[in-house]
Parts: structure tokens; sequence; C-alpha cells
């Protein structure tokens, strides 16, 4: 049986939002984590049969298909292509979806997957604004088509109030929301504290920790916070944080690993993706969680450890409420509260992190997965070698 197996995964730390990595072209973030990934990997660069990226908002810096030019900013051959995915959050995650569905099929032996996003350049949505408008288009994806006014009407397609209806229809308080922010933040400082991202990192001049983290938040400042929607309970503190930042790993065949040499550190055990509403959009995670489990066997008692995509604190509690799973094995370094949640490098990061700490903690399966727009969701399962 055919196998695709992960050689090697690195990630920039995450910028803030105007923080060390703003002003870093789109393309020469991505670079540096493709050079970096080569050099730990020891592979020859021109062996590489194709690179896989997410991008959300590719215009400007991010247009013109940005995983091709972060490879050659890289200054790596010219024979090897790219292409770039949007899956919108789990843009990366599909990259490494469609570079193992490359290996597992026989057709391709080497196969990089990553992204990158700078949101401090270009923020969400702005992009398509910007290109929309000149054109007099203002209807956006959704509302413009009969088909979809047909089925949706004209509720509003908006991530917070997705946020707002998962808060409510899980019974999930403000209270709650907050907590689990603060833990988010807590675990990532330790987790930086402690040197456990010091080896997935590949610092970019002076940014060599993740910025996103506070030490100094507290429940008290996250209650004074006004909330996003009039009535609602989702703040500021309770959603991912506008990041900047890159991610790459390799991905290689049986026979790519005996000619090249490699070391495979972990399998892919299982992809998959499912969809759901799209108007609450982002509870996807719950049923594509089940789904895999059910096509793998495996319960979730069985998995070590999970990476959850914090794109707000309720997507993860109705998760935690609906699987079972034990909130000790969840995000235990922190997540997008903490951390941040540079779009198409999201996906990537959280396997590179989920990679390096089974490796830490000898735990054998590892479970990612991510709410994305349209309401969907990847579930990728990884075993440690």
């Amino acid at each position: 049986m055919a196998e695709a197996y992960i050689v090697e995964a690195v990630r920039t730390p995450v910028g803030r939002r105007g923080g060390g990595l703003s002003a870093v072209h789109p393309a020469d973030l991505g670079a540096h984590v493709l050079t970096a990934l080569v050099e730990r990997a020891a592979v020859d660069p021109a062996a590489v049969d194709d690179v896989v990226f997410g991008c959300l908002d590719a215009v400007g810096p991010q247009a013109g298909d940005i995983a091709r030019t972060c490879w050659l900013a890289a200054g790596l051959p010219e024979e090897v292509p790219g292409v770039t995915v949007d899956r919108q959050c789990g843009s990366s995650q599909q990259a490494v979806h469609f570079a193992a569905q490359a290996v597992l099929s026989g057709t391709q032996d080497l196969v990089i997957a990553g992204g990158v996003q700078n949101m401090s350049q270009i923020p969400i949505a702005f992009a398509s604004r910007q290109a929309a408008e000149p054109l007099g288009l203002t209807d956006g994806p959704f509302l413009g088509s009969t088909g979809w006014r047909a089925r949706y009407g004209d509720q509003p397609v908006n991530q917070f109030a997705g946020a707002e209806m998962i808060a409510a229809t899980w019974g999930i308080s403000r209270e709650d929301q907050e907590e689990f922010a603060l833990r988010s933040h807590r675990r990532a400082v330790r987790a930086i504290d402690t040197g456990r991202f010091a080896r997935e990192t590949v610092p970019h001049g002076e940014v060599t920790v993740d910025e996103g983290p506070r030490r100094d938040t507290s429940l008290e400042k996250m209650a004074a916070l006004k909330p996003v929607l009039d009535g609602g309970t989702i703040t500021a503190a309770c959603s991912s944080q506008v990041s900047d930042g890159a991610a790459a790993l390799l991905l290689a065949s049986e026979r790519a690993v005996h000619d090249h040499a490699l070391r495979p550190r972990a399998r892919v055990h299982h992809l998959s993706v499912r969809g759901e509403d799209p108007i609450r959009m982002l509870s996807a995670p719950i049923p594509a969680t089940a789904h895999a489990l059910r096509k793998t066997g495996l319960t979730i008692d069985a998995i070590d450890l999970v990476e959850i995509n914090e794109a707000f604190a309720p997507v993860v509690l109705a998760w935690l409420k609906e699987t079972g799973a034990d909130p000790g094995k969840v995000n235990v370094n922190g997540g997008a509260i903490a951390l941040g949640h540079p779009l198409g490098a999201t996906g990537v990061r959280l396997m590179t992190t989920l990679l390096h700490e089974l490796e830490r903690t000898g735990g054998r399966y590892g479970l990612q997965t991510m709410c994305e727009g349209g309401g969907q969701a990847n579930v990728t399962v990884i075993e440690r070698l």
C-alpha cells in the first residue's frame, strides 16, 4: 500500500499585525521557509515534483501564483512548478491534502505543501473589495447569485455572526469564551518560555518567537471589551489574531525516502474534507471529525493530540462538547487566539506544531481540523513514526 510520509516541517514565527514581519513581501516570507525546509531535509530541490501553497486574497504582492513566486524568490530550480490553493482558512491544510494525494496516487514522489499570508499588507476581504469596486461589482460572492438567494435568502454571510450562532446553539457564554482565551495565551507563553517551538520555527530577522501571545492579559481586561456585534458575546479577545507568517512541509513517497536517504517522521494516516451550513459556517469541524473517525475506525480517545484552529473560542468549545475530547490534549501550546492566524499559512503551521509536539510527547496519532469559509472543514490524521 502506498504511503505519504512527512519528512520535515518548518514555520516562521507568527507576526502580529503591524509587527516584525509586516513589511516583508509575501514571496520572501514563503521563500524563507522553503529555503529552510530544503536545507533541513537535505534534499536536492531539483527532485521536488511540485510546490502547493495556500493563500487567500491573492492580489497585489500575493497575486500571480504565490507558490511559484516563493520558490523562485528562494533561488530554487526553475524547473520545479508551483500552484496556489484557496480553501479559505484551510487553504494550506488542503495544500497538504493535495500533496499527499499526489504521493499516494504514485504520480509524484516529493511534494512541498505550505502557505503564506501577510495580513498586515492585505487585510482579510480587503483585496476582493478593492478588485471588485472599480468594475462596479458590489454584491460580493453570494448575494448577487439568484441560486444562492433562492436557497439561503438574504441571510448575512459573516464569520462573527456564525460564531454567535455557535455560541447560542451550544450554550457557550462569554465567560466560557474568555476563560478559554486566557488559557490559550497562557499555554502559548509557556510553550515559548520552555522552548517547545524552538525546533519548528525559523527566525526571520529580529523576529525569533511568535509575537501574538499576551503575557499581561486577564479575565478583567477581556471583560472590559465591547462585543463585535451588538448584543453579542464575541469580542476581539475571543477571536483569532490578524497575523503574518509562512510555513512549509515536505511529503515523500516510500521510493523517494529510499532514493534520497530521507528520514520519515510521520505518515499521513487519513485525510478528508466535509461541508455543512454555510451561514453558520464555522461548525463544520464537528461533522468532519465524526466522518474522519468513522472512516479510520479510531475513537477520539485514541487521538493523542489535537490541533483545531481557534478562529473563535466557540468553534473549539462546541467541538469539545460534541466530540467529548479531553481538553488537555487539544491545542496544548495555545492556538490562534494567542498565536495568530495568518490565513493561508495556518493549516501547515498547525501541522508543523502537531508533528513536533507528537515527537516531544511520544504520542502516536495527531488530528488536525479547521473551520473554513463556506461551511467546510478539513481533517488530517497523522501517525508519528
